[in-house]
This record gives C-alpha cells, sequence and structure tokens, in this order.
C-alpha cells in the first residue's frame, strides 16, 4: 500500500481518461438502483484490492461524449437513485469525473445523488489538489479509505474494510467536522476507528 505526501499525485500527470467499465441498473454500489462508474488508474496499490485490473491508467476504454451520454440518459429514468463513481481512483480522473458531476448537478440538481469511493481518508483529502477539492464538495456519499486486507470483512455495507467510512460530504461540510451517512448499518464506535457490525 502506497501512502501519497499531500499534492503528491496530481490527475492532470496521470490520468489518461479512460475508464474499466460502466454497469447500469446495480444494486451493490450504493444505496437503491445505481449506474456505476469504474475509472482507470490507481497508485494506493492495497494488498487484497478486488479490482487490480484498474490500477493501470490505460486500462479499458477511452472515455468518451458519448459514454457520458448514455450515463445521463440511463441516470433519468425514475427508478435510479444516482451514479456511483468507483475506480480505479476516481480523485485521480477529475478530467472526467469533475465534469461528469458537474453535468449531473445541471441535469437533475439535487434529485439524483453521487457516491464515491476513494482510497483517500477524508482528512488527506482536505489539504490536497484544488480539484479533488472541486469533487469532493460535488458529491453526496464518500467511501473512503485505503482497503486493508487485515481489516476486511464481508458484512461491512458498501466497503471492503473495517477502517473505511461511509460519510455524507455535505453535512460534514456545513457542520464542519465528519457526519457518517445516516443509513449506516451497525454501531459507531468513533468517527476514526468506524464501526463494528
Amino acid at each position: 500500500m502506497r501512502n501519497p505526501k499531500p499534492k503528491e499525485w496530481r490527475s492532470k500527470d496521470l490520468s489518461q481518461n479512460y475508464y474499466a467499465d460502466y454497469k447500469p441498473f446495480n444494486f451493490v454500489d450504493g444505496e437503491g438502483v445505481r449506474n456505476s462508474l469504474y475509472v482507470s488508474g490507481c497508485l494506493f496499490a492495497c494488498k487484497g484490492c478486488y479490482n487490480t485490473i484498474s490500477h493501470s491508467f490505460s486500462y479499458g476504454k477511452l472515455y468518451t461524449k458519448e459514454l457520458e451520454n448514455q450515463i445521463i440518459e440511463d441516470t433519468r429514468l425514475s427508478y435510479v437513485q444516482g451514479l456511483s463513481l468507483l475506480g480505479g481512483e476516481p480523485f485521480l480522473n477529475t478530467g472526467i469525473t469533475i465534469p461528469l458531476v458537474k453535468r449531473m448537478r445541471k441535469e437533475f440538481g439535487r434529485s439524483k445523488d453521487i457516491w464515491c469511493w476513494t482510497g483517500y481518508a477524508w482528512e488527506e483529502l482536505q489539504v490536497e489538489m484544488e480539484d479533488k477539492l472541486e469533487l469532493l464538495r460535488s458529491i453526496d456519499i464518500l467511501v473512503d479509505g485505503r482497503f486493508e486486507l487485515a481489516k476486511k470483512n464481508l458484512n461491512l455495507q458498501f466497503r471492503g474494510s473495517s477502517n473505511q467510512r461511509i460519510i455524507d460530504v455535505q453535512k460534514s461540510f456545513h457542520q464542519g467536522e465528519i457526519v457518517i451517512w445516516d443509513n449506516i448499518k451497525g454501531k459507531l464506535i468513533n468517527k476514526t476507528s468506524n464501526f463494528v457490525d
């Protein structure tokens, strides 16, 4: 597992605008029916990562406006709750993720929610590049932190290891502290060591 210094990894230097997969109408990447975009490229290299094939920034296909249009049209359906951004690492692909999120907000306002998974911890993102902060400020739910094999738990909701948190981003910014998502299952121990299920 790699631990970057603040502002060490820059999307503009790393991303090649590739995506690993697009999965519409799924039930596993967050609450409700969701459309999930898996971007390509991750430097965290967490031991035991379930999606190592997406670590390469050149894996998969080039992201296109046509795909973006398809994501928007799929999300327009009334039973779709929102968009999920996974990877790879969405915060190292802000050339894809920020325009997509902006378009989501233009098309749907806050009627559709946006979830995002990242290897960065919330605290790390607070001292990161402006593009990462722009993406963070624009989403609703953040599942944060590196996957830790020693803390792997298959019973956890929407995350792989117990150090990871499901954070309500907008409430957290509003209150000036981490606010855990209301619908979390399990008992909160504290804001840094997380949950038991």
